[in-house]
């Protein structure tokens, strides 16, 4: 884990199992996202000029709930009303949906989400096994509503859909920055939006204990600093998950990223324990728990025995990463334990605490999780793993019978654009060599948002819609995975991502505005739309972490990828691709002379605002950039030829450009590369 350190309808069949329909353009695609198994597009539509008629069969209570969630939420993103069902409209379009069977009490793993839909100019008709399935095809329905010749309406459609694995789960870390319980219920809305089913919450580390505990509560006196969820208010979202078909996974990380522990009880820690939480990187003593001590034991048996009432799931996650063994190592005692109990090294020891905490987890009804660290051959089958060190870790857990999940390359806290985490695949790599039934022991996988540089202001930012690319990697077909088609979806499921309450777009937009101050705000974001965080962790490496450092800087604003550098990218591709493409050379020149008559607008507002100070080191970059593009862009149309040296000069802006400052970079340097790549050149 290592936390400093990715229409208009159209009338044919689709049936994508291979890929979406290449002679389909993008404008003509349903914004769906994921992509059904299978849909069939055909003639005719569901007008929603009226009030909607729904009627309910064969499903528990959930689906009454979600159909008013439904109504509520075409009401938003139409602008229209179908609140309410008019009893004595009969003739208004009708929606059915039947459940072949009620949902399970505590929701599984192993429960069917599929669900077949039909539309047509008589109403709609909606199929599933189970409740979740019928939720999952309302969520459907939602995206395949738009604009018609007379109103709002729904294509006719035919879909057959059902995941292509069954956990497709989002972690988010609340331990470093506590996350309010509204928050992570505006979350839920999003994940259920895009059919994920999973939210693995990391309520412990070295930052805080986030849960009451009426056993042990010196946890939330002591550890907490004040920011903790009540059980009433877990049990509260543990319930609200349930209403939109998401399972809620619990995390408590031991015996490493363990000082909230050590701090509420010292007496369990392997070596001198830190005297507070941790707030940045200058706090070096973290020894892990003591497995030698008996007293840990009895303090996780009370603690994991009253979260496994509060969290009803089957599973439960005991962190298990990046224990550092030099505390158990120079212990005496400890030492002397491991002599005794013939354990060779810290590794033995890890697993024999391991072995300790699963017969704990089991005693109190769950199934263990850990993240791969775990993985010793001496470890019970019935255990999980969790693989974010890599598919080869995941395809040794598989191969040696344990069921896994991946979140290798779906760290979203790492600031990469959607199409990289697309591309991850958790039967991809080594996996696909492992036999069909090992493969079936990877149930599927979960984006990770560390919580380092978050705070409920910008988290929806960080989060998304990068994880609803990720979302359909878990659910579609493997071989759905055009990026141009992921994004000219994407853009669409951004904006409805809005309706249910997550603001992405809009906290940028006020986070920018503040930052701005008195400059022009046109001027201020003509350059923050060129701009992104930087990747990986090189923030972690240039700027130490700190817990009470203010998340205030542009950094903190920008989303991880900038849709205006993609579109500028994609715009140049399209401008080279077809020199016939008019309309795209024009907006490409657009926008290159913003970018070079930007600067001079924005240097008088710099001197007076320490935020702007910041970003100006970018401005005559993105300044010579525009030049750069617009020479490159004149050349080719006049078909001039550009000496050695203009290229060369061409070069060393863009050279200059892509150097990162303020922990921040210019995104728009592949697409002005390209305008240079292209130029004609002396011989």
């Amino acid at each position: 884990m290592n936390r400093f350190f990715l229409r208009s309808r159209f009338q044919t069949f689709i049936l994508l199992t291979p890929v979406l329909a290449a002679a389909t353009s993008f404008a003509e695609q349903p914004s769906l996202m994921p992509w059904p198994s299978q849909i069939d597009i055909k003639s005719g539509t569901m007008s929603l000029a009226h009030p909607l008629r729904v009627e309910i069969s064969g499903c528990d209570a959930r689906l009454v709930h979600a159909v008013d969630r439904f109504r509520a939420q075409l009401s938003l993103q139409t602008g229209d009303h179908y609140r309410h069902q008019d009893p004595e409209a009969n003739e208004n379009a009708v929606l059915t949906i039947h459940c072949s069977s009620q949902g399970l009490p505590v929701q599984s793993v192993s429960e069917d989400e599929s669900y077949a839909l039909e539309v047509d100019a008589g109403g709609a008709k909606l199929d599933a096994p189970t409740p979740l399935g019928a939720m999952h095809g309302l969520q459907t329905l939602l995206q395949l509503a738009e604009w018609g010749p007379g109103g709002w309406d729904i294509p006719a459609v035919r879909v057959q859909d059902t995941p292509r694995f069954a956990w497709r789960g989002l972690m988010i870390d609340v331990s470093r920055h506590f996350m309010p319980l509204d928050q992570l219920e505006r979350e839920i809305d999003g994940m259920a939006a895009v059919k994920l089913n999973v939210l693995h919450v990391h309520l412990s580390d070295d930052q805080g204990f986030r849960v009451e505990s009426k056993k042990a509560p010196k946890l939330q006196l002591l550890a907490s600093e004040g920011m903790f969820y009540t059980q009433d208010q877990i049990r509260e979202l543990v319930a609200f998950a349930r209403e939109r078909g998401v399972r809620i996974i619990p995390e408590f990380d031991v015996p490493g990223h363990s000082t909230c522990w050590t701090v509420a009880y010292p007496e369990l820690a392997s070596d001198t324990p830190s005297p507070r939480l941790v707030r940045n990187q200058t706090d070096q003593q973290l020894p892990p728990l003591d497995p030698t001590n008996e007293k840990v034991y009895k303090l996780l048996d009370d603690v994991f025995g009253e979260m496994a009432r509060l969290f009803p799931d089957a599973y439960f996650h005991i962190g298990g990463d990046e224990v550092d063994p030099k505390y158990w190592n120079k212990s005496e005692h400890i030492q002397a334990f491991m002599k005794t109990h013939d354990l060779k090294d810290a590794d033995a020891l890890q697993a024999m605490f391991n072995k300790r905490l699963l017969a704990i987890v089991t005693k109190h009804g769950k199934r263990m999780i850990g993240w791969d660290e775990i993985l010793v051959p001496e470890l019970p089958k019935e255990s999980m793993i969790q693989s974010w060190r890599g598919p080869k870790a995941l395809a040794v857990a598989a191969k040696q019978g344990f069921s896994t999940i991946l979140s290798a390359g779906y760290y979203i806290d790492l600031m990469y654009p959607a199409s990289y985490h697309y591309l991850v695949d958790p039967l991809a790599g080594d996996a696909a060599n492992l036999t069909p039934e090992e493969q079936k022991r990877i149930l599927g996988g979960e984006a990770a948002e560390w919580a380092e540089y978050i705070t409920p202001e910008n988290a929806d930012n960080r989060i998304w819609p990068r994880t609803a690319a990720v979302a359909e990697r878990y659910w579609s077909p493997a071989s759905v995975r055009d990026v141009d088609s992921m994004y000219a979806r994407l853009d669409r499921v951004s904006t409805e991502l809005e309706f249910f309450g997550l603001t992405h777009r809009s906290s940028q937009e006020r986070m920018l505005a503040r930052l701005a101050g008195s400059a022009p705000k046109d001027v201020v974001m003509v350059l923050a739309e060129t701009l992104e965080p930087v990747k990986e962790y090189e923030r972690g490496e240039t700027h130490e972490f700190d817990a009470d450092m203010p998340l205030n800087q542009f950094i903190d604003a920008l989303s991880p990828e900038s849709e205006a550098s993609r579109r500028f990218n994609r715009l140049v591709d399209r401008a080279l691709s077809n020199p016939q493409d008019l309309v795209a050379r024009r907006d490409v020149r657009r926008i290159l002379e913003r970018w070079r008559e930007n600067d001079a607008l924005l240097q008088p507002y710099v001197s007076a605002s320490w935020p702007l100070q910041s970003i100006v080191v970018f401005s005559t970059p993105v300044s010579q950039l525009g030049s750069v593009g617009l020479e490159a862009l004149d050349a080719m149309e006049d078909n001039v030829v550009v000496t050695a040296g203009e290229h060369a000069a061409h070069l060393d802006v863009l050279k200059t450009a892509e150097a990162h400052h303020s922990m921040l970079q210019i995104a728009v340097t592949p697409g002005v590369r390209k305008l240079v790549e292209a130029e004609k050149l002396t011989r």
